[in-house]
């Protein structure tokens, strides 16, 4: 792999990236690990568009663009060096301030969108994550984005042994495929060492595994 091709996997498959491919996974291809969402799928509308759809930009919008600009704004005011973040110094204020974020977020959905409370118990397995991620990089650089695709791959597997009817096989294999590349390409480019990577994974499913079997 060259050193061209790992930098788009690292920025398309961004940690940032993966709550909305999980949600996306999970609204259109296991409804049913949502009790109440196809009800409600048929019965409102965001706008002009379906529930699941404009529930689904909603997360991207919170969990993506909204900590991406908070980033960008932090590197602007010279509080980090590079967007990179390859040092811990300039991993530690961004990570802080998106487990703000995403704690904020994850209060919302479970104070304010009460009819999915499914939604909020991945939401909070996501941001303990990076919670944790944020604590060992005060002194450990531990790959995020090993943390975000094996998380990604954790709960789709927990969902898909509560629900095999969901059919995730396929869904399950194509991650675990891209997360090959992309482990690979992060090792490319010689951003995180095979031990920080391989704790990444360990962390990422441990904490969305025993979320989604425990507690969905």
């Amino acid at each position: 792999m060259n050193a061209r091709l790992a930098y788009i996997l690292s920025v398309v498959l961004h940690p940032l990236v993966m709550p909305t491919l999980l949600f996306g996974i999970v609204f259109y291809q296991a409804p049913t690990a949502i009790a109440n969402l196809e009800l409600f799928n048929g019965a409102a509308k965001v706008g002009m568009l379906s529930l699941k759809l404009g529930l689904l930009i909603l997360i991207f919008l919170q969990t993506f663009l909204v900590p991406a600009l908070t980033i960008y704004f932090v590197y602007r005011l010279g509080y980090i060096k590079t967007l990179d973040m390859q040092t811990l110094r300039d991993r530690r204020l961004p990570y802080l301030l998106t487990v703000i974020i995403y704690t904020i977020i994850t209060a919302f959905y479970t104070k304010s969108i009460r009819q999915f409370p499914e939604v909020a118990v991945l939401m909070s397995s996501i941001t303990f994550s990076i919670a944790i991620v944020s604590f060992i990089s005060l002194y450990w650089k531990i790959s995020a984005h090993a943390v975000g695709i094996s998380g990604t791959i954790g709960a789709i597997l927990g969902i898909s042994i509560h629900f095999p009817e969901a059919h995730l096989f396929i869904t399950l294999a194509v991650l675990i495929l891209l997360a090959g590349f992309l482990l690979s390409a992060r090792l490319q480019l010689a951003a995180h060492t095979l031990s920080q990577i391989i704790a990444g994974v360990a962390l990422g499913l441990a904490i969305s595994l025993s979320a989604t079997l425990l507690l969905l």
